[in-house]
């Protein structure tokens, strides 16, 4: 990308910049596109190792887990306020 290009760039994004800062960006500009070619090749090309990359399922089994309610008794202790088996709250509405 040439000078004038960074120039036309910028004020299409209303953007002031000096000649000498032009001049830089436009050194920046080549290097960032050389990057961005070089990742579009590697995403691009296919892969021969994909072994490596197995699709599992990484969930904990689903099973029955713990006795219903046998936490309520202990949560219901560390509340400010309950009533019966329920934490009373302020009401909000």
């Amino acid at each position: 990308m040439d000078k004038e290009k960074v120039l036309e760039l910028a004020k299409l994004s209303r953007i002031s910049i000096s000649d000498e800062e032009a001049e830089s960006l436009s050194h920046e500009f080549e290097s960032i596109l050389n990057y961005v070619s070089e990742v579009k090749e590697v995403s691009n090309s296919p892969r021969k190792d994909l072994g490596e990359f197995e699709t599992r399922n990484v969930m904990r089994e689903d099973n029955a887990g713990h006795e219903s309610g046998i936490y309520t008794e202990k949560i219901l202790n560390e509340a400010p306020a309950r009533q019966d088996n329920f934490i009373k709250v302020k009401k909000i509405l």
